[in-house]
């Protein structure tokens, strides 16, 4: 019976897995975009957590995706408070879901979405196929479960037991908190409790705290993808958990106050039901409770979001040095005043190499300390630079030249140069965390040799980034010199080490793994040392072009 049980909530986690990754492949990249555009209207949140968490039909997914958005600059902490509202809201489609009753074709839906998953040539239909195979897996598996579950209502421990959970809220809750932990995942818990909802193994007063429990449970989710964040992250995490326990809390409090409270939640159910005409079988009136709760929570709560950060942040102080996206001195008004605007493209392009200074210091101290905290870091700014080299470029791109001197037509053509190779030292950059993450995974390890010629080179390459950034500021061609001698050294030192890379290979000091680690750096490098001279010469060719 355990194994049965157990198989049957495998197939429906897995159905739902595979159903939810199908739904987010079709979605592609608007899920993540509408959510990142929101402003700080609370009610749009509200409004895209619940439609984003209805679509991918995981609450847990849409919370983690939010503190990765907060964690990354993306959302501020009000915002966030409104989407997770939302998710607590669209996650109880699941249950609505199952209170169909579509157990009848699981069959069908997986033979029809099998179908399509592997025969079909077009991504599009074997995504679409991936969803209906899922769905299919998820009812397939809670079909089992209600099998398995159907004897339970003949023994008289088990019954006594979800008896005194009902006697007792409290435990009641503590319980739904603790399968939802357990399984990650607060739809699996639901799916169990509406098998021995649907089976009588359970009455609707003791499914309610459990219910309840459910909704504490699935903020252990957010709570753990926030572990490593920064702090704005963290209280986004902890204002869901916050939202959550008073919700659930209140409710319960109000089982202890108001004689007979469960029989006042079913009546008001079973009438809310009832405007639909129809009789609510057991499995739709715990789930209309579930949406019931989740939805005057959240409207009790949306006055007071102001006040939840503010806890949370008292709760979790300090200030992060967060990163802002996109462009800081840039603003679309200034394109209609395009003849001062060029200092301000100028304190951009600065900021943009500055973060590439970061990325590169660590990069260099990751890979050779082995720290994959500063390559996570590094590949998080790799995307922010990403995203202002585009705006930039589309700024720029949009400023007209008619108004401009000949000089600054002339900037501006350089700084075209000089953008991409910034962000061409942001890829190596990446690179070089990437391998730093490939050497901790794959362990491996350098000779001493290796050991202090790749430090000499990289800290070489800090010391020229900093005359590459003074340059792009002051136009002080005597550093030049310095850059281009800089670059020609690493050149040689890279033709010089990889020789003494080879002959350690052939003596056997060096592992062939370790080796192509070691060559890939020393690449990465180099190249990163050729754009500094690229962006010297743009600058030298520029200030010759004013000079004529």
């Amino acid at each position: 019976m355990i194994f049965s049980l157990l198989g049957g909530l495998g197939l429906f986690i897995y159905g739902m897995k595979r159903m939810s990754d199908g739904l987010q492949k079709v979605a592609g990249k608007r899920l993540k975009h509408l959510i990142g555009l929101l402003t700080t209207n609370r009610f749009a949140g509200i409004g895209v957590g619940a439609l984003v968490t209805a679509i991918i039909q995981s609450s847990s997914a849409t919370t983690v995706m939010v503190v990765g958005f907060v964690n990354a600059g993306l959302m501020s902490l009000v915002q966030s408070i409104g989407v997770t509202m939302g998710a607590n809201i669209g996650t109880t489609v699941t249950a609505q879901l199952i209170a169909f009753k579509l157990s009848n074709y699981a069959l069908h839906a997986i033979a029809i979405g099998a179908g399509f998953y592997l025969f079909s040539k077009r991504d599009r239909t074997k995504q679409i196929g991936q969803i209906i195979l899922g769905f299919g897996v998820l009812f397939l598996g809670l079909t089992i479960m209600k099998d398995t579950m159907r004897p339970l209502r003949d023994s008289a421990y088990f019954i006594d037991v979800m008896e005194t959970f009902g006697q007792s809220p409290i435990l009641g809750v503590l319980l739904g908190t603790a399968m939802t932990v357990m399984l990650q995942s607060s739809s699996a818990s639901i799916g169990i409790l509406i098998s021995l909802l649907s089976v009588g193994v359970i009455d609707y007063w003791a499914a309610v705290p459990i219910l309840l429990g459910d909704n504490i449970g699935t903020t252990i989710t957010a709570m753990l993808s926030s572990i490593g964040a920064n702090k704005t992250a963290k209280r986004a995490a902890a204002a869901h958990f916050m939202f959550n326990v008073v919700g659930t809390s209140f409710v319960v409090a109000l089982f202890y106050i108001i004689p007979n409270f469960a029989d006042v939640i079913h009546s008001i159910v079973v009438n809310v039901t009832g405007l639909f005409g129809k009789i609510p079988s057991q499995e739709r009136l715990i789930a209309n409770t579930h949406t019931l709760f989740n939805v005057l929570n959240t409207l009790v709560w949306i006055p007071f979001v102001g006040l939840m950060a503010n806890i949370v942040t008292r709760v979790i102080p300090g200030e992060d040095s967060t990163i802002k996206r996109g462009l800081y001195y840039l603003d679309e008004r200034m394109i209609e005043t395009p003849g001062v605007i060029m200092e301000q493209v100028n304190n951009e392009v600065i900021r943009m190499h500055e973060i590439t200074k970061d990325m590169v210091d660590e990069a260099t101290e990751g890979f050779i300390n082995k720290d994959e905290e500063l390559a996570n870091s590094v590949i998080e700014k790799e995307e922010i630079v990403n995203e202002i080299e585009e705006e930039l470029m589309e700024f720029l791109t949009k400023i007209s030249h008619s108004s401009l001197s000949e000089e600054d037509i002339q900037r501006l053509d350089a700084y075209f140069s000089i953008i991409d190779a910034i962000e061409s030292i942001a890829d190596d950059a990446y690179d070089i965390a990437d391998l730093t993450k490939h050497k901790i995974e794959n362990n491996v390890s350098f000779s001493e040799e290796a050991k202090d010629t790749m430090s000499g080179v990289m800290n070489r390459i800090r010391g020229l980034m900093l005359k590459s950034i003074e340059i792009v500021e002051t136009e002080n061609l005597d550093l030049l010199k310095e850059i281009l001698d800089g670059e020609e050294e690493l050149d040689n030192l890279q033709i010089k080490y990889r020789d003494g890379h080879m002959k350690r290979l052939n003596e056997g000091t060096c592992s062939p793994n370790a080796g192509i680690v070691y060559l890939e750096a020393l690449e990465d490098v180099e190249h990163i040392s050729d754009q500094f001279a690229d962006i010297g010469l743009t600058i030298k060719e520029m200030k010759k072009k004013h000079r004529n």
